[in-house]
């Protein structure tokens, strides 16, 4: 599976909604008991070796994470207290998962409240009452995680190639997709843009400052799955930015340049095509709006080890 860039199978377009309403559960839980970060880099889940992970949550009794194991599919809970418990991933409603996630927590001493509505979709359920999404493919969701493996350490070298500030590589459970965001260090006008059942200061804080951010889309059953990459506030003349490889192009509805994952996969290389088109786009964001470029990628000629020794940049 290493170097696998799949297919997405039919079943993806049943497992698909209910497996984004289980990471908003999740995620909500992350949300709820994490201490604050900016741009609510507090909420995310992250690509593991298992599946997709919480990272450790603070808690009164110590640490533990939530994790979706999509090889032995299960939702892993892990404390440092010793207490562990597992939730089968398997074809069943959101409103059964929910509970049995909730009724786990609970036995694990691990007291929280969420908001139970799915937010940034179009007519959401509560968590509760939702028995309409309860199909799961282990064979879709197993690779839907491997096309993130591979994005995801695409994007770790395209952002480790960035002084300014950046994001992790994150996953974004209400809008369920894989990003990665590069900053100029300046504050962005107050977001106007399109709200979708999220608070309005949660996009004021997202898009506080400058940013040029990219990531993986895996469709929604009617648009095919994506890569992107935007600027916020999108420099006069980015709509009309060359970008490559061939494949990617503007998408007016969208706002902004998309990539068809199938281009990339059906590329000689993968990894090369979807690093042209990251660098490519910002290339256009970053030099159309006037960021401080040298600040912000020249390394120096060389780097220290801790010990002192010098090694080539």
């Amino acid at each position: 599976m290493a170097q696998e860039w799949p297919s997405l199978p039919e079943t993806w377009a049943a497992t698909r909604p209910t497996l984004h309403m289980w990471t908003q559960i999740v995620g909500k839980v992350r949300l709820a008991l994490s201490p604050w970060q900016n741009h609510y880099w507090h909420s995310t889940l992250y690509v593991s070796a298992r599946g997709l992970t919480t990272s450790a949550i603070p808690n009164a009794n110590g640490i533990f994470q939530l994790e979706f194991d999509f090889l032995e599919h299960r939702l892993q809970l892990d404390s440092s207290w010793g207490y562990r418990a597992s939730v089968v991933l398997e074809p069943r409603s959101v409103a059964n998962f929910y509970a049995e996630v909730m009724s786990v927590l609970r036995a694990a001493g691990i007291s929280v409240s969420i908001w139970s509505h799915p937010v940034e979709i179009a007519d959401p359920i509560p968590f509760e009452q939702d028995e309409v999404h309860a199909a799961y493919d282990p064979a879709a969701a197993r690779a839907f995680w491997s096309i993130l493996i591979q994005s995801d350490r695409v994007f770790k070298g395209f952002r480790g190639r960035f002084l300014g500030k950046s994001s992790p590589v994150h996953f974004f459970w209400g809008s369920f997709d894989l990003a990665v965001t590069r900053f100029s260090g300046r504050r962005a006008p107050l977001w106007s843009g399109p709200v979708l059942n999220v608070h309005p200061h949660v996009m004021h804080a997202s898009y506080s400052h400058e940013l040029s951010s990219a990531g993986f889309w895996p469709g929604d059953g009617k648009a095919p799955s994506i890569f992107y990459s935007y600027a916020v506030p999108a420099p006069a003349g980015f709509a009309q930015a060359v970008v490559i490889p061939t494949g990617a192009a503007y998408s007016q509805e969208m706002g902004e340049f998309v990539m068809p994952y199938s281009a990339v996969q059906s590329a000689a290389e993968p990894d090369t095509a979807l690093r042209e088109f990251l660098q490519s786009t910002y290339d256009a964001a970053a030099s159309l709006g006037g960021w401080d470029r040298p600040l912000l990628e020249e390394s120096p000629a060389c780097l220290c080890d801790l010990e002192g020794r010098r090694h080539p940049a």
